[in-house]
């Protein structure tokens, strides 16, 4: 059976100072872990410069905060687990795994070591929550403008690299103008903030859903290839479909229209987005609550 020691680091500014002094021959690990502000690259680096000092096979990360989990390693017999925090902060957990059960003095040295991580991870909360706030838009709760642009040339470059499908759906909520002129801007709000909760449950985890502009959406599909967004598209659409919004005495069925396209080896950003976007504009003119794909759109 697992052994495993369930630890709780909580770290104030009184344990940190007088933990600091203990720690002083360990200078190169703080100094190390001051080169990044990305949660992965810190638990590596502290797992790495840690390891002469409290030997382990492997360590996970988890953070609920943002989703994160980060493993390196195998699993093993004997684990040690902390639940780190600082002041009022969550900072996640970190678990610690090897073949041999953890010494009674390893465990003390390694609640001393961590003290130098729980504010280069405190840092990197910080900038993540920052970063969280900057690229999501405050109505839809989805990923916003400039979050496409920084993600798209991004997947785009490991798309690219890893020769790995990547698609992606430009999604319009139909006649939402009218919406707007007959019910006003506090019904097109609650529309808008439907439409984004439909796609979103529709998706997959791996996908991203982002804001556009107005009433459009696009959606990022990694390693799907056309074939797979167009099933995608489809179930955003049924979904939106079968959808009914209650304002006041009234109800509003919405439709939306959406276009699809695939990364081809030349594209930048600009083209991939465009030809989705003239599909969607296919769809549109078609008749609305319809799924175009590119090819189509081409061949008109």
């Amino acid at each position: 059976m697992k052994e495993e020691s369930a630890n709780l680091a909580i770290v104030s500014n009184n344990t940190f100072e007088a933990s600091r002094a203990v720690n002083l021959h360990h200078y190169d690990i703080s100094s190390a872990l001051q080169t990044t502000l990305e949660f992965n690259e810190l638990i590596k680096i502290f797992s790495d410069k840690i390891h002469s000092l409290v030997p382990h096979n492997g360590f996970i990360y988890e953070n609920n905060e943002f989703g994160l989990e980060i493993s390196q390693g195998i699993v093993t017999k004997h684990s040690c687990t902390y639940a780190l925090k600082v002041e009022d902060t969550q900072l996640g957990s970190l678990k610690l795994m090897r073949r041999q059960k953890f010494a009674e003095k390893e465990l003390k040295l390694l609640e001393s070591l961590l003290c130098s991580l729980i504010y280069p991870l405190k840092n990197a909360t910080l900038f993540k929550q920052a970063m969280k706030m900057a690229y999501t838009d405050p109505l839809t709760k989805t990923n916003n403008r400039a979050a496409l642009n920084d993600t798209l040339q991004r997947e785009i470059k490991l798309a690219k690299r890893h020769s790995s499908p990547l698609s992606l759906i430009f999604f319009d909520i139909d006649h939402f103008k009218d919406i707007n002129d007959n019910y006003g801007h506090e019904c097109g709000d609650i529309t808008l903030s439907s439409a984004a909760h439909c796609i979103k449950e529709a998706v997959r985890g791996s996908d991203i859903v982002f804001r556009y502009g107005g009433e459009e959406f696009v959606i990022l599909l990694s390693d799907t290839n056309l074939d797979g967004a167009k099933l995608m598209a489809e179930r955003i659409r049924k979904n939106i479909e079968s959808h009914t919004i209650a304002y006041g005495m009234e109800t509003l069925k919405l439709t939306a229209s959406l276009g699809i396209s695939s990364l081809r080896g030349t594209d930048k950003s600009d083209a991939f987005l465009k030809r989705a976007d003239s599909a969607m504009y296919k769809a549109k003119e078609n008749g609305r609550n319809q799924v175009q794909t590119e090819q189509i759109a081409q061949l008109v």
